[in-house]
Parts: C-alpha cells; sequence; structure tokens
C-alpha cells in the first residue's frame, strides 16, 4: 500500500505515465487520483495530528501555531515575521559555523553540514501546477457562484440566513477580533477532539457504570464537558 502510494504521487508530480499518452483519458483520470490520495493522506495525518496520536508531533505544532497566534495579537506582522526569519537564521547560521570550527579542529572533510537538504529537489513541474490549480480552480468557482446566488439573491431564504448570520457576527466582532478567533479556534481544536474520544467510551466513564450501556446517561455530561470546557476558553481570551 504504501509503495503504491508513493508511486501515484510519484506519477502525479511527473505529470505523466510512461504508459499511457499524456493528454488521454487515462492520463487525467490518473491524475485525478493521484490528487484525491493526496487529499486522503493529508486528512489522515491531519486527523492524527488533531487527536494527539503522536504527542511530539503534535505539541510541537500546537504549541508553534499558539506562539504565532499570540505573538501577532500582540505585534505586528512585520515584527513577527522578522523576529522568526532572525530567529531562523541564527540557528542555521551557528550551527554552520559551529560544525566549520569542528572540521577545522579535527581536520575532517565533511563538507557543508546542510548539504543533504541542499541537494533535494523541491522544484515544482508545470504540469503539477497545473494540476493544483484546475483543483483549486472547481472550488473557487463553485464559492462565486455560491456569492453570486446569495448577493443577487436567488433565493430569498438563503440571502435573510446570510443577513442574520452577518449581524451575529458584528457582535461577536465587538468583543473578539480575528486574531481572538483565530487562537480559541484553534484551542478548540486541539482539545475537543481528544477530550470527546477519551469520554465517548460509555463503559468507561465513572457516570455511566451504575447504568452500563447507556447513553441517555452519557450525552448530558458530555455536553456539560463541552460546554465547560468552551467557557472556560472563552474567558481566559477575553480577559
Amino acid at each position: 500500500m504504501g509503495g503504491s502510494a508513493v508511486e501515484c504521487l510519484s506519477v502525479f508530480d511527473s505529470g505523466s505515465d510512461p504508459g499511457v499518452p499524456e493528454s488521454s483519458p487515462t492520463s487525467d483520470f490518473l491524475h485525478g487520483a493521484c490528487f484525491s490520495l493526496a487529499l486522503c493522506l493529508c486528512l489522515s495525518h491531519l486527523h492524527d495530528l488533531i487527536f494527539w496520536r503522536d504527542v511530539k508531533k503534535t505539541g510541537f505544532v500546537f504549541g508553534t501555531t499558539l506562539i504565532m497566534l499570540l505573538s501577532l495579537a500582540a505585534f505586528s506582522v512585520i515584527s513577527v515575521v522578522s523576529y522568526l526569519i532572525l530567529a531562523l537564521l541564527s540557528v542555521t547560521i551557528s550551527f554552520r559555523v559551529y560544525k566549520s570550527v569542528i572540521q577545522a579542529v579535527q581536520k575532517s572533510e565533511e563538507g557543508h553540514p546542510f548539504k543533504a537538504y541542499l541537494d533535494v529537489d523541491i522544484t515544482l513541474s508545470s504540469e503539477a501546477f497545473h494540476n493544483y490549480v484546475n483543483a483549486a480552480m472547481v472550488h473557487i468557482n463553485r464559492a462565486l457562484k455560491l456569492i453570486i446566488r446569495l448577493f443577487l439573491v436567488e433565493d430569498l431564504v438563503d440571502s435573510l440566513k446570510l443577513a442574520v448570520f452577518m449581524w451575529l457576527m458584528t457582535y461577536v466582532g465587538a468583543v473578539f477580533n480575528g486574531i481572538t478567533l483565530l487562537i480559541l479556534a484553534e484551542l478548540l481544536i486541539f482539545s475537543v477532539p481528544i477530550v470527546y474520544e477519551k469520554y465517548k467510551d460509555t463503559s468507561k466513564t465513572p457516570w455511566n457504570r451504575k447504568k452500563k450501556g447507556r447513553i441517555s446517561t452519557w450525552e448530558p455530561e458530555m455536553q456539560q464537558l463541552l460546554k465547560h470546557h468552551l467557557i472556560v476558553i472563552t474567558l481566559l481570551l477575553v480577559l
């Protein structure tokens, strides 16, 4: 399975198959299938990430993005980007100088410490670029049709729903800004799924030991737990 996935992705990146003409329907089907496979793999990795399957990887992603959002809430985008680039350059330059000094002292010929990464081919083929653009254009065209349908009132009920939603968002915007909402969304994404997964087994929950197998005894407690979880996160962000 892993070999076939890699082979399919390599065909997708290269944009051609040795045994199939480039413009044939089979070639188009291969590109679509490979893109779907790549999307499924990304979704699988995202699922493992938010459910903390690998604690170190999830902790690194969660901590990095949270620090980034908190920094953006306190400083300007230019300052945050500049400090990040300076920090990255400080690490790489220090490591480069350190390895050069070690090689000079030991008189070794190890070469550039980042040579393995410098030799990696990161070029994007024109065929792969067009495939990504075509896949994105499908969603863009769908969004444009939806916007036109809502603003030109093709369906009065849907347009009224949008108006009510935007009216409610004005109250949300009076309390939160965009960065605060992103921080709240990240905290919920990385906390609610794992809490839900931990307590979804009704046979292991303490409030369901007396009535084993009764989902009705679990649902109110779970809803109350998630509600308290959301309230605590919201209060922390507001305060």
